[in-house]
């Protein structure tokens, strides 16, 4: 069956193959329809060098590891052919995701064969190729009006393994104007020798930029005759590209990425892990590394029944207030048991402590009535008297799903202005048990990260009770930098025992990654 047929089939049977192509580094440069086919897969085999947080995406999958790396078992070419074929004849959608593009330098021509042969239909996703992606990402463009206009991917060995000859090299040397190397790095000082035999002048500028587009990145320029020396000195290794050539030189006038106030920084973030999937991606895009480790669990109530109560009574009450996005996703899970929807909230005005927990409540196809300008209980308090008064319409009962546990300023200034208010658990969080809790310390401790993000004040109290739980002291936190998405968060660490380095003035995400950028005196990363 031929490449690009993708009618939708009926049942299950036969499957069909996508080698799709992954991009480098960093996850956000796969394409649109990489992701899509992520997102709906029945497997996905992926190799060593896709970033493991596009599997993220893959919410229904097997995820099998089929990466190739040296000194370590690896599954044979063969073997992963075998299974592409197998799987898609048992009616799955086979995703084979692979770094960069998967027809150069890479295997997907060969399976691509395969799969024709063994009459599998398959379709290629192109991804951003490697040397391209990791070249933009250290500010190296491979091309120049004034400085290049051809460029030359070679690869460092052949297909059984041997290196290709220094005559060969010696004639690529001036053939073109700019050469990307990939697998050339255990003959680094070899090629760059061959290319000066062959006329290329020692004194071209040249780099090595390894584990390219992402917070680790790495990039070491020089001149090619002194270039294998500072990579042995620098200590790069694999997986790196080099990169020769006068374009080399506009690195330093264009080097964007590592300029990001944050690039390279390892930040913990504590969050459930449902929630650091968004915060991760904010923290990538400041060129740091994000490391998320739950250190909460969301689960529903012990109790249903006031949740239950209450939405049988939804048409009684004048505002339903949300404080958090988790919030919004179980009152909604709630009202789905409940055989009910968005239209259940009809009569009642709503709103939200931010912009946050709007945009959860937009998913289900509600637009908040009311945004709190300061996103905190008090906040919200106050925004909800002030537009109660200005619409002449007098509030007098308030609905709140929220966590079990909570801070009580809301209920409170509401009840005192004389409103009827229901605060109803609809999820509570729980800790990590000791076993994790003694990796976190381990990863704190060892220099694992340079800064712990607090987004709530449920992530600090769960951090301090996960460390207490281990008998660990609050010192394990001494040697990172401490930061607070706001005064409330900071309040609860400041009580813990919990030294608070960064507040940020803008209680959101984005605004404590600002005031991370802003607070400096990071040292070297």
């Amino acid at each position: 069956m031929k490449a690009g047929m993708n009618g939708e089939k009926s049942g299950r049977a036969p499957g069909k193959v996508w080698l799709v192509g992954a991009g480098p580094g960093d996850p956000g440069l796969i394409t649109v329809k990489g992701l899509r086919l992520l997102e709906r897969a029945d497997v996905v085999l992926y190799d060593a060098l896709s970033h493991p947080a596009l599997l993220d995406h893959c919410p229904q999958a097997e995820l099998r590891d089929v990466g190739k790396r040296g000194g370590h078992f690896s599954p044979s070419q063969d073997w992963i052919t075998s299974q592409l074929i197998a799987l898609a004849r048992e009616g799955k959608r086979v995703v084979r995701l692979k770094g960069g593009d998967s027809f150069l330098f890479a295997r997907g021509a060969e399976e691509a064969e395969e799969l024709a042969q063994a009459n599998v239909e398959y379709e290629v996703v192109p991804g951003l190729s490697s040397p391209v992606g990791t070249s933009a990402y250290a500010g190296i463009p491979l091309t120049h009006r004034d400085l290049s206009s051809s460029v030359t991917f070679i690869t460092g060995s052949d297909k059984v393994g041997q290196q290709w000859s220094d005559e060969a090299w010696k004639r690529l040397a001036t053939a073109t104007d700019t050469i990307c190397i990939l697998m050339g790095m255990q003959r680094l000082d070899a090629i760059t020798q061959a290319l000066i035999a062959g006329g290329r002048s020692g004194e071209t500028p040249a780099a090595v930029v390894q584990w390219g587009a992402r917070p680790a990145q790495r990039v070491v320029v020089a001149t090619l005759s002194t270039l294998a020396e500072r990579v042995l000195k620098e200590r790069l290794s694999n997986p790196a590209v080099i990169i020769v050539g006068e374009v080399v030189a506009l690195r330093e006038s264009i080097n964007w990425y590592e300029s990001k106030p944050l690039f390279g920084r390892r930040i913990l973030v504590p969050r459930p892990a449902h929630q650091a999937k968004k915060t991760a991606e904010e923290v990538r895009e400041r060129g740091a590394e994000p490391v998320v480790f739950p250190v909460i669990e969301i689960a529903s109530p012990p109790d249903l029944a006031p949740i239950e109560s209450a939405l049988r009574e939804l048409q009684s009450y004048d505002w339903v207030l949300f404080t958090s996005a988790n919030g919004v996703d179980h009152f909604f899970a709630q009202l789905s048991l409940a055989k009910l929807d968005a239209r259940a909230l009809g009569r009642c005005l709503v709103g939200v402590i931010g912009p946050r927990t709007g945009a959860a409540l937009r998913k289900y196809g509600v637009h908040a009535d009311l945004v709190a300008e300061e996103f905190i209980g008090e906040g919200l308090a106050s925004a909800v008297l002030t537009a109660s008064q200005k619409l002449q319409r007098p509030a007098q009962r308030v609905l709140i799903p929220r966590a079990l546990v909570a801070r009580d300023e809301l209920p409170t200034a509401l009840r005192a202005a004389g409103m009827e208010v229901n605060v109803v658990p609809v999820y509570q969080t729980r800790p990590i048990g000791p076993a994790r809790a003694e990796q976190l310390a381990e990863l704190l401790v060892s220099g694992g990260v340079d800064a712990v993000m607090f987004t709530s004040s449920s992530t600090v109290t769960s951090t301090v009770a996960a460390l207490t739980s281990a008998n660990i002291p609050l010192s394990a936190l001494s040697g990172v930098k401490i930061a607070s998405i706001g005064p409330v968060t900071t309040e609860t660490a400041l009580q813990l025992g919990v030294r608070v380095d960064v507040t940020a003035s803008e209680y959101t995400v984005e605004g404590l990654l600002d005031a991370l950028e802003a607070a400096g005196n990071w040292g070297p990363p």
